[in-house]
């Protein structure tokens, strides 16, 4: 079902978090353009409700506690939301624009790229804080949250086009799959069918744990000025790399025991 923001035309939150996360793998926009980006994302963070959250977990105890769960369910939410938007590079595209290279060698180009763009989004969010605009830091956690996880989520995608694993199903179907892989840490050979992020089955609660892991990293970027942004560049990278790596050597096990 479209939201009303949706049939009004409006682009919403999940729409702007993919359209970000892809333009900063492929085609990284100017600092500047970088920033205007990222701030209305925070907006929308803001306007959709990440903000309530964050103003609750303020007030601390049971209230955190409380605000951290409903901040979980809500980013959750928008990440099922988000990941069917994200474009990815089918293995045509992939081999095209890594002529000449192996499976393994166009791998390792994606991981570094989404590693750069990982590092953009929190260097970007480290320099929020220098805007004369007022934003709720929770939402702009939220905001970096979700294009670093789409960021991460169409490298898990990428991989698995480059060695040419593809779940079955369409669109939305695979994008949930490669989304279950993100949470898991896995390839999505390894996934059950028909992926369901039902409220409360062990898949959602297992995102939910990745996203508050993930959010906590993103609370780095918001430091000062260039400390933040230093902070968050790096732990992003890091973070991504990592996953990509673990991904990787899935496949890999994959392609030689198959």
């Amino acid at each position: 079902m479209q939201s009303v923001s949706e049939m009004n035309g409006e682009v919403t939150l999940p729409e702007r978090a993919a359209e970000l996360a892809t333009d900063l793998t492929e085609d990284p926009p100017p600092p500047d353009t970088r920033r205007k980006r990222a701030v209305e994302l925070s907006r929308k963070a803001a306007l959709s409700g990440a903000g309530t959250a964050g103003r609750v977990a303020r007030r601390g105890g049971k209230a955190a506690r409380q605000a951290a769960g409903t901040g979980a369910g809500w980013l959750s939410d928008q990440v099922v939301a988000m990941v069917p938007r994200i474009k990815v590079r089918d293995e045509a595209t992939l081999r095209a624009q890594f002529p000449g290279r192996s499976p393994d060698e166009i791998a390792g180009a994606l991981i570094s790229g989404a590693a750069r763009a990982a590092a953009a989004a929190g260097a970007t969010a480290g320099a929020w804080a220098a805007l004369p605009v007022v934003t709720a830091y929770p939402a702009e956690v939220a905001a970096e949250t979700l294009v670093v996880v789409g960021i991460e989520v169409k490298l898990v995608a990428e991989l698995h086009e480059a060695f040419g694993v593809r779940p079955d199903g369409g669109k939305v179907e695979r994008m949930r799959a490669y989304l279950a892989a993100w949470a898991q840490r896995r390839g999505v050979f390894l996934i059950p069918g028909g992926v369901v992020f039902a409220p409360g089955s062990p898949l959602a609660r297992l995102l939910r744990r990745r996203l508050l892991a993930r959010a906590g990293r993103s609370t780095a970027s918001l430091g000062p000025l260039f400390t933040g942004a230093v902070a968050g560049a790096a732990l992003n990278a890091s973070a991504t790399r990592k996953l990509g790596r673990e991904v990787l050597a899935d496949l890999r096990r994959h392609r030689i025991e198959g």
